[in-house]
């Protein structure tokens, strides 16, 4: 049986996005069969290509994000996925507000996923230069790579 995973940020055009591809770029090097995706819980980027910062370092990094399109979190999100892994502390609150008294997935912060960051937020590079993308980039691979771990172990 296939695991999933939900990544969450505010506008799924940066961090959220950049997350997908990372776990994607694992799995799809460790053979695994996990199905991944990426959402918003803002509405303003629904149907927008990644930011072209995040496309430029995913793409400097061998991987395409350009085809991704944002879109928001649905209340099936909660029944459709194992795992919805937030990328800081408010979108993780917005979401455990929007959690159906129904649904069993597993809520988590991306950095939980990283030895000693545990419940510190990926900074959101939307607003900042671009090593700030450089920066989301190695962070969200390094917990791509925990997360495979925890794929490959089931």
């Amino acid at each position: 049986m296939s695991q999933s995973v939900l990544f969450v940020c505010l506008g799924n055009i940066c961090r959220s996005p950049l997350a997908e591809a990372a776990l994607r770029e694992e799995c799809a090097s460790a053979g695994l069969n996990v199905i991944i995706d990426s959402a918003g819980t803002g509405d303003w980027h629904v149907g927008h290509a990644p930011d072209e910062r995040a496309q430029a370092v995913a793409s400097r990094n061998g991987v395409d994000i350009g085809h991704l399109r944002g879109r928001q979190v649905t209340t099936s999100d909660f029944h459709d996925f194992d795992h919805i892994i937030a990328l800081d502390n408010q979108n993780l609150r917005d979401l455990e507000a929007m959690q159906p008294d129904s649904a069993i997935v597993k809520l988590s912060l991306l950095f939980d996923h990283v030895a000693g960051r545990a419940g510190e937020d990926v900074t959101d590079p939307y607003y900042g230069a671009d090593d700030g993308f450089e920066q989301t980039w190695a962070e969200v691979t390094e917990a791509a790579r925990n997360i495979r771990q925890l794929f490959e172990g089931e």
